[in-house]
């Protein structure tokens, strides 16, 4: 059994784990005090404590992201207002933090991404008139200033091109290196029939073991005629009205 010692102890642990549960964010509060007086180091000071305490609050990385952009920081309230994002539970939350990260990116000229966040913020809160204005602005920004082209793509671009017309050179190359000999094999053979003999015709009679040509057109022919008869016996019988039978069982 447990004895009065480690009963002690446990009571102790349980105690201090529910006065931490039910500890209050004192650092915010006193943050926004700072922060309408304009003390905007005591203000920065209280809401990284706040959001190092509770890092699930993103009142806190809000207000800490204002802060640090009324003192002019625009890369630190940037990380700020994503995290608010990251963290927010509300649609107001998320289009407030949207909204302020739009008006950061609009100020270091990033028109194609502030585009972006303002539309993420109508979204999640279409009715707000001054979002609607700031994203129609980064949208006539971002055409008279579109962004630079990538010079790396494009010399990766030219280097495939490059390499491409190199292949297909190439292969040209290798074509006509290949009909070069054909010809030539064309005109050898031409000198050796040359000294054969001829037929009446005038043509190279055929070798041992070869077809010549005017029997290949009489076996073509006896072919036809053969499936010419037969075509004209499945037309016949098609006449009469009678199935087709086979000459022989499978």
């Amino acid at each position: 059994m447990m004895n009065y010692k480690n009963i002690v102890i446990v009571l102790v642990i349980l105690f201090s784990l529910v006065v931490k549960g039910q500890e209050k964010d004192s650092n915010l509060p006193e943050g926004n005090e700072a922060f309408k007086e304009k003390n905007y180091s005591g203000a920065e000071t209280n809401y990284r404590i706040s959001a190092s305490k509770f890092p699930k609050n993103a009142n806190s990385y809000y207000n800490l992201g204002n802060t640090i952009y009324s003192i002019n920081q625009p890369a630190e309230a940037k990380f700020a207002y994503e995290n608010a994002i990251k963290n927010a539970t509300t649609r107001a939350q998320k289009h407030k933090a949207f909204h302020n990260l739009g008006n950061v990116l609009m100020k270091g000229k990033n028109y194609q991404g502030a585009v972006e966040i303002y539309k993420q913020a109508l979204i999640n809160d279409p009715s707000d008139e001054e979002t609607r204005y700031n994203f129609a602005l980064a949208k006539k920004m971002l055409k008279d200033n579109p962004p630079p082209k990538d010079d790396k793509k494009d010399d990766k671009k030219n280097d495939k091109e490059k390499d491409e017309k190199k292949e297909q050179d190439k292969k040209d190359k290798d074509d006509k290196k290949d009909g070069d000999k054909d010809k030539k094999d064309d005109k050898d053979k031409d000198k050796k029939d040359e000294g054969k003999d001829k037929n009446e015709n005038g043509k190279p009679k055929p070798q041992d073991g070869q077809i010549s040509k005017q029997r290949i057109q009489n076996l073509l022919d006896a072919v036809n005629n053969d499936e010419k008869k037969v075509q004209e016996k499945v037309n016949a019988q098609k006449l009469k009205g009678k199935p087709m039978e086979t000459d022989k069982d499978w």
